[in-house]
């Protein structure tokens, strides 16, 4: 039926356009933004869960931080605590060989392992980074190094996973150079620089020192090369689970390019087809008023 007060075909020609035009709006706008939800209207469920992954990834990026400063922190300690380790074997070297040396050749050996003990005091002190020094702490201020290595998250409860490294393993000396593992080795005289000579007693107790030290200092390097393997560990399953977090919200939320495309230029052409039909539609209603005006 043809009714000059209502024009149906322009009517459903304009419903169908208008369709087409929020459909072509969608498309584009996941075109411009690269996501198939954006916002949480497009779907509640997966932009909250997205939201959420996303914080979460945030917070193991700031982890992964706090593992490389700590990462440089390990190894520079480790480094120094093996050159120092090294050290005292060269003054144990050295007191095995005064132990049947002439008092000539002892007071060189004194004079040798003065500059041992001085050297071990430049490693401990060098082996500062950003600004903190695991082999030299003031005793009385001492603590564990707490690296931050893990975010975890149950719904409301977090949790926070360290690697820890303890002090007493690692202090090597405190600012005094008395205390520590290498406080009492620094201090020992181990061999006689005056005119008298060493006996074999006070060199067979200088290398009890020594070995004590050695001993003590091989467990602080273990220490620390256990936190660094962890460390690496940790660093590389924290990529992984990164690279999966970001794969697995993508999924959720990222669009489809290749398809959005393809959706676009078929809406572009429904878009120009429902134009036409409008124009179609309006023209019968024209035909119609021109034959009363006729």
């Amino acid at each position: 039926m043809s009714s000059i007060m209502t024009n149906a075909s322009a009517l459903t020609a304009l419903q169908s356009l208008n369709n087409t035009n929020k459909s072509l709006e969608q498309t584009q706008a996941r075109i411009s933004t690269g996501y198939r939800v954006a916002t949480a209207s497009d779907n509640a469920a997966y932009w909250s869960i997205a939201t959420s992954m996303k914080s979460d990834n945030k917070a193991n990026s700031a982890v992964q931080d706090a593992l490389g400063l700590g990462a440089g922190k390990v190894d520079t300690a480790y480094t120094a605590i093996n050159d120092v380790k090294d050290q005292v074997d060269l003054i144990k070297t050295k007191l095995v060989t005064a132990r049947s040396a002439s008092k000539e050749d002892q007071q060189k050996i004194a004079t040798e392992i003065n500059a041992i003990q001085a050297q071990i005091k430049s490693s401990v002190a060098n082996a500062n980074f950003a600004g903190s020094n695991l082999l030299q702490n003031d005793a009385a201020a001492a603590s564990d190094l707490k690296i931050v290595a893990a975010y975890n998250r149950t719904g409301a409860t977090v949790t926070i996973d360290t690697i820890d490294v303890k002090a007493a393993d690692t202090q090597v000396l405190d600012v005094a150079g008395s205390g520590g593992i290498g406080g009492g080795l620094l201090a020992a005289a181990f061999v006689d620089p005056s005119t008298t000579a060493v006996t074999p007693a006070a060199i067979d107790t200088a290398l009890g020192t020594v070995e004590t030290a050695l001993a003590k200092l091989s467990t602080g390097a273990a220490s620390l090369g256990a936190a660094k393997s962890r460390i690496d560990t940790q660093k590389s399953f924290l990529s992984n689970l990164s690279d999966s977090i970001d794969k697995g919200v993508g999924a959720l939320v990222d669009a489809d390019m290749n398809k959005e495309s393809t959706r676009l230029q078929a809406l572009q052409v429904q878009q120009q087809l429902g134009i036409q039909a409008l124009s179609i539609a309006n023209g019968n209603s024209q035909s119609i008023l021109s034959l009363f005006r006729g």
